[in-house]
């Protein structure tokens, strides 16, 4: 076989996806148990944005994820259009546990996903912390409402301590953005 016959058969992209959602709701556990299978308790707010790479394989397809981990405090607004540029994709992070994190998705960062990505981003909803059983505000009925209402591709609940679900929502992503690009797996 060829090198451009062994080329055909390996396709390679880059992507760039988003996690956005309220401060505190999971978005840096959810990447650091993704990238690293790693969790940790004590919580740090992100400042301003934090970018990780990491290259997954689906089927014969390479996929490089740039994720930006944007801060969901409310003194990064003003930046945080600029984080947006050349997106493909987000995930959509609540925290079933807090009621208003789930309001601010389609308040908030669905608006600003809208506004400020171009081109048709395709994005999923996550209700994560699913794990804190006894704490649950947000039914599961309620997140798959929303995430139907916002016409989001796909919702899933992911709990980043014990590492639910996490490989399954990037995947999920993933192939929609390259079915969005007409990429066929």
């Amino acid at each position: 076989m060829s090198n451009e016959e062994a080329n055909l058969d390996e396709r390679e992209f880059v992507y760039k996806i988003v996690i956005l959602g309220d401060a505190a709701v999971g978005k840096t556990s959810l990447i650091s148990q993704f990238v690293e299978g790693s969790f940790n308790e004590d919580y740090k707010p992100t400042l301003g944005a934090n970018i990780v790479r990491k290259d997954v394989n689906l089927n014969s397809t390479k996929v490089r994820l740039i994720m930006w981990d944007l801060a969901g405090q409310e003194k990064y607004q003003v930046v945080r259009s600029m984080y947006f540029q050349g997106c493909q994709g987000a995930l959509l992070v609540y925290d079933v546990t807090r009621y208003n994190t789930l309001d601010n998705i389609n308040t908030k960062w669905l608006q600003d996903f809208k506004k400020y990505v171009k081109k048709k981003g395709v994005f999923i909803l996550i209700g994560n912390k699913s794990d804190l059983k006894d704490q649950r505000v947000i039914p599961t009925e309620k997140g798959k409402d929303m995430a139907s209402k916002i016409k989001a591709s796909h919702f899933i609940e992911t709990s980043a301590k014990l590492g639910e679900n996490i490989e399954e929502a990037f995947s999920l992503l993933v192939q929609e953005i390259l079915g969005n690009h007409g990429v066929n797996l």
